[in-house]
């Protein structure tokens, strides 16, 4: 575990950042954080890094998305353990911290809660609309995104939903792309920290040999001519809400979908 400190005259928040590969980077989270100048630290376990072993001191743990899935055992892939980082995941909420996961973060929270991740209708790479639901139009961390928000995709699985599960956001191809689990528990299908450089990073990893038989799949070039910095924005003001003190009993009593 790598920790930085970037905050002078005392330290608001400590977030953690579990990293599953160089290619699945923080993006707009990670800025945020630098921005808001709180303390941050990693777990890339890509290079061998461990979990952190409890949730002590933590006040914030952000669970990025990688090519595994919550299923991808160690012997399929050495640093990726998936109870472990389960495990670390349910202390971390049961000690009332924030916790935010993204793609396979998202569905390693619904499974620690208990709610099996599930393939998607659709494999979405792209920049596509996500659309808040009824109920999630007026949420005040949320709302700000208008009944409808482009941003980027990058998946084939999305999380499961426990009974206390609220589904904020969805997209055409995926009824579950914004999750929020528990008041301080949030799952995103959906990357709004992307940017240029990552969706390179990804493209140079993937896939594209089907894309045109795939409605929701765009090409690299595509994806590279995007513009993600309106996105990063709606989430900075995400995080503001979020974390602000006067944050409290924001959580919807169900799911819309």
């Amino acid at each position: 575990m790598t920790l930085y400190l970037f905050k002078k005259g005392g330290l608001d928040m400590h977030l953690h950042f579990v990293i599953h590969e160089h290619f699945e980077a923080p993006g707009a989270f990670e800025l945020w954080a630098w921005q808001a100048q709180h303390q941050v630290s990693y777990s890339r376990l890509y290079q061998g890094d461990t979990l952190p072993s409890n949730a002590n001191g933590l006040d914030m743990l952000v669970v990025m998305g990688g090519p595994q899935s919550p299923a991808t055992t160690v012997a399929q892939c050495a640093h990726f353990d998936s109870k472990a980082e389960q495990a670390l995941i349910l202390q971390c909420i049961e000690a009332g911290k924030f916790v935010i996961g993204v793609c396979l973060g998202a569905q390693l929270i619904g499974e620690a809660l208990g709610a099996p991740h599930q393939s998607s209708p659709e494999r979405e790479i792209g920049k596509y609309p996500i659309h808040l639901t009824a109920a999630a139009s007026t949420h005040p961390l949320v709302s700000h995104f208008g009944d409808t928000l482009e941003v980027a995709h990058w998946h084939s699985d999305m999380p499961g939903l426990t009974s206390e599960a609220s589904v904020l956001a969805y997209s055409e191809g995926c009824p579950r792309q914004i999750i929020q689990y528990q008041d301080r528990v949030f799952g995103f299908q959906c990357h709004m920290e992307f940017n240029t450089d990552l969706v390179q990073q990804l493209s140079d990893h993937e896939d594209f040999s089907q894309a045109d038989q795939q409605p929701f799949v765009q090409t690299p070039d595509a994806l590279l001519n995007q513009d993600y910095t309106h996105m990063n924005g709606m989430l900075y003001i995400f995080l503001d809400k979020l974390t602000a003190p006067t944050a409290r009993g924001l959580h919807l009593d169900s799911a819309d979908l």
